[in-house]
This record gives C-alpha cells, sequence and structure tokens, in this order.
C-alpha cells in the first residue's frame, strides 16, 4: 500500500466546539469546512492533520454513529511546562492527569478535548534505565 496521508478523523455531535478548541488551543488552521465536516491543519516543517465529523452523517457507517470513544492524542512539544502554564494555569483547563514525570521517557499531562477526547501534551525526557533499553533505534530519514 503507498500510503500519500494519514490522519485521524473525531466522530462528534460538537463540531462547532471540537473546531474552536482544536484551533483556538492548539493551533491548528481551518483548511475545509462545511456543517457536518471539518479538515484541520497545524502547519510546520511536518505538517499534521486532523478532522471533525458529525458521526450521525450518513459517510459513518450506520452501525458506527457514535461520538468517539477512548481516544487518546499526544501531541509531543518543546516546553510541555510552558504548555501546563497556558492550558492549565491560564486557560482553566481540568488537567485529567496532573504534569509529571515519567520513568519512561516522558514529561506530561493531559486534558480533554470537548468530545472527551483526551490531548496528551508531552516532551520526551531520558527514561530511567530499566527502560532504556526498550527503545528501538530510529531510522534515519531519506
Amino acid at each position: 500500500m503507498s500510503v500519500s496521508s494519514f490522519y485521524p478523523v473525531i466522530c462528534t455531535d460538537r463540531i462547532a466546539e471540537s473546531r474552536d478548541f482544536y484551533t483556538q488551543q492548539l493551533g491548528f488552521e481551518i483548511t475545509f469546512e462545511a456543517d457536518w465536516y471539518i479538515s484541520l491543519r497545524l502547519a510546520g516543517p511536518r505538517p499534521y492533520e486532523l478532522a471533525l465529523v458529525r458521526y450521525t452523517h450518513p459517510t459513518v457507517p450506520e452501525k458506527f454513529r457514535q461520538p468517539a470513544r477512548g481516544l487518546l492524542l499526544n501531541f509531543e512539544v518543546d516546553d510541555v511546562d510552558a504548555e501546563w502554564n497556558r492550558l492549565v494555569t491560564q486557560a482553566g483547563f481540568e488537567p485529567k492527569l496532573t504534569i509529571r514525570s515519567e520513568e519512561f521517557g516522558q514529561r506530561h499531562f493531559i486534558i480533554a478535548d470537548p468530545n472527551g477526547v483526551l490531548i496528551d501534551v508531552i516532551t520526551e525526557i531520558a527514561p530511567t534505565a530499566a527502560y532504556a533499553d526498550q527503545f528501538v533505534a530510529a531510522v534515519p530519514a531519506e
């Protein structure tokens, strides 16, 4: 399979609230907007995409027409402490997991989007010796 693009699509009944959260809080820009579907892009050297679809829309197979559940989106950032200050301390988002450093090599915290999708904001840190050997060597970029 030759993939030209890959991105998650969140099934929701909160299209406008979700659009506002991802654009205003996480910096995405709108690339397409209808009342039932919104495509978003986070600009940068490696742009990232995310979409929102009204879960009752006919393009969603009837058997699967329900809001997203059990979804966790990871956002790796340069300074997780600054994002904690911006999103939790200043903007008032309720932490679902308070900021902490993990032995497996992450300093992170978790908040939720308007749908209950978990947003894990992460800065990589050195793992402890117990986890260091479990990492696979990075594949060089072509």
